[in-house]
């Protein structure tokens, strides 16, 4: 079957062939700080889709779609890099389908850059209908029960195939609370699997980003962060945090990870979305972030604002006539009451979460966009000042509604 035309939106794209042999090229991809506030980073990463003003917040579109909004609401919010999930695209429709469809941007008519995952998450999540070796992971579907295997190899070829800007090697997450000797085990295939990714990477035109794994033991991801950094990826995440662990926790491992990563590249914390630990990472000098918060809490009825999140079932939005924010500019507030939405969704209504999805979005690039304004300013304290929820410490806090 011959590849389907490019989407109109990416005539102008510059493209690469798909070719065996072919390595990453520096030109490609390059990332530069602009300013700094502490240890917090103002850059800008530059890939063939686009430029992205960091630090980033990327909304996650795990199977080609940013659940229940369009791509015109995602760049409306200000999202100007998206993420697309290895596992559940080779479930459906698998990436061969996509290649042959034109390719991820034009598969979701998206023209900005996207960033995949690995499936090595999964390894995490789906615990319980997997079987992991040094060799790969083997997955039962989660759909229909059929066998799936990924392996260094295997994601390189899935990734290859769907032809984001970024792309991530094969890890191993482990699970918390975890014993000493599996976090080694997974350090050990993480590293491992790394260097293999390297091997069957196969495209020039897109980026492969390492991942430090070594859950709450500093010790194993400084080793895992040294095997890495001595395999010169152009940029480098840190996985296995926000799967459990308390706040503090996160914190106090991710400081020293982030340190031991190159100044001069990208560091992505993957999977870390509530505003205080976005907050936290900036401080720690993290550039990129991703997370389903925004569309899940949508999807049910939590909507962020700067002073904390509303409940839209709540009676209490009844009869109100105020936007979810009044100082937002998204299409949500500018059109519809809190008393509206409440309705939509105590009608069941498929707009509702729509259009706090939408809200939701926006929020979160309203805030990163203020954070890259402080950064610049020298001034990134200040911000929960402007945004309250930012500093809320615990999760009953954040299940409150602050209406």
């Amino acid at each position: 079957m011959a590849p389907a035309p490019r989407h109109p939106a990416l005539a102008n794209r510059p493209h690469v062939a798909f070719a065996a042999g072919l390595r990453y090229l520096p030109g490609m991809i390059s990332f530069s700080v602009h300013k700094t506030d502490g240890l917090a980073r103002r850059g800008t990463l530059t890939t063939p889709h686009g430029s992205v003003e960091t630090p980033v917040f990327m909304p996650v579109g795990t199977a080609g779609t940013i659940k229940g909004v369009t791509p015109d609401h995602v760049r409306a919010s200000g999202a100007t890099m998206i993420l697309a999930n290895t596992y559940h695209l080779q479930l459906r429709p698998t990436a061969e389908v996509v290649r042959d469809l034109g390719g991820l941007h034009a598969f979701m008519a998206w023209d900005g850059p996207i960033l995949t995952d690995s499936g090595g998450y999964q390894v995490f999540s789906l615990g319980g209908i997997n079987k992991i070796t040094d060799d790969g992971v083997e997955f039962r579907s989660h759909i229909d029960g059929a066998r799936m295997r990924l392996d260094p190899a295997s994601a390189m070829q899935i990734q290859n195939d769907l032809g984001a800007d970024v792309i991530m090697a094969f890890d191993q997450c482990p699970p918390l609370p975890c014993s000493r000797e599996l976090v080694v085990q997974a350090v050990d295939r993480t590293i491992r699997w790394a260097a293999a990714c390297r091997e069957f990477h196969r495209r020039e035109d897109q980026a492969l980003f390492g991942i430090v794994q070594g859950g709450l033991d500093l010790d194993e991801r400084a080793r895992c962060s040294e095997a890495l950094v001595s395999m010169d990826f152009p940029g480098y995440a840190v996985g296995g945090l926000s799967v459990g662990e308390p706040h503090e926790e996160m914190v106090r491992v991710l400081e020293p990870s982030v340190r031991m990563l190159p100044e001069g590249k990208p560091r992505y914390l993957m999977g870390v979305g509530m505003p205080r630990d976005l907050l936290a990472a900036v401080r720690a000098g993290v550039d990129m972030f991703d997370c389903v918060l925004p569309t899940r809490n949508g999807r049910n009825a939590q909507a962020f604002t700067a002073g904390g999140p509303l409940r839209m079932r709540n009676e209490r939005h009844r009869l109100d006539r105020e936007p979810l924010e009044p100082n937002c500019d998204c299409y949500a507030c500018r059109n519809f009451s809190r008393g509206y939405i409440r309705h939509l969704f105590n009608a069941n209504e498929m707009l509702g979460p729509t259009l706090t999805s939408i809200h939701n979005l926006r929020f979160f690039q309203r805030f990163m966009g203020r954070v890259r304004e402080l950064i610049e300013t020298g001034s990134l304290e200040t911000i929960t000042d402007e945004f309250p929820i930012a500093a809320m410490s615990n999760s009953a806090e954040l299940d409150e509604d602050h209406a």
